[in-house]
């Protein structure tokens, strides 16, 4: 009698709370069926992405030094009202980098997925095997899912740049005022 009430005493407690069905769902939520987060951007990440090697600021340095052809891709967030980006806060990145603002969201509308593709085929010059850093800021998903995603394009040397233009900034290197790429209709 004893073991069946005990859940039940327990779950009196003050402060105590069972998992319940609809916390089950939310934590689901946080991530679409293909796997891309969708929520919740800023927050801690997991140690690697799938497809891609995961750099920390020294390897990114070593690596920008060993490959010309390599290309950096910041996926930081930047407004977008009307049909234009909207400059409400200055951004800063990484030198020599393209910014494709808004492609590392979760779920991406067609004219997103096409300006994230289209610029990708640009810059690698169709070559799949161009070597492509996609980073955002630190604890940010946004970098994370592009590159997943450009790893389901097809692209086959894929680093991910963990900690971003935060851990660039922390290590006292320059950064540089930054445009997103413009979507073909902002032209």
């Amino acid at each position: 009698m004893f073991r069946l009430l005990l859940p039940l005493l327990i779950a009196a407690l003050p402060g105590f709370c069972i998992p319940t069905v609809a916390a089950a769902e939310e934590q689901l939520a946080l991530f679409s069926p293909e796997g891309y987060r969708q929520t919740q951007y800023r927050s801690p990440t997991p140690p690697s992405a799938e497809g891609a090697q995961t750099l920390d600021t020294a390897a990114l340095q070593a690596l920008i030094a060993q490959e010309p052809d390599l290309v950096l891709v910041d996926v930081y967030r930047s407004q977008w009202l009307a049909g234009r980006f909207i400059d409400s806060e200055p951004h800063a990145n990484l030198p020599g980098s393209i910014w494709l603002a808004n492609t590392g969201d979760g779920n991406l509308q067609p004219e997103w997925a096409s300006y994230f593709s289209d610029n990708l085929a640009r810059v690698s010059q169709g070559n799949m095997q161009r070597p492509l850093v996609f980073y955002c800021r630190s604890d940010c998903w946004l970098g994370w899912n592009a590159t997943k995603r450009a790893h389901g394009l097809g692209y086959k040397r894929l680093y991910w740049y963990r900690d971003g233009v935060d851990g660039w900034e922390q290590a006292g290197l320059p950064l540089r005022p930054a445009t997103p790429e413009p979507l073909p209709d902002d032209e």
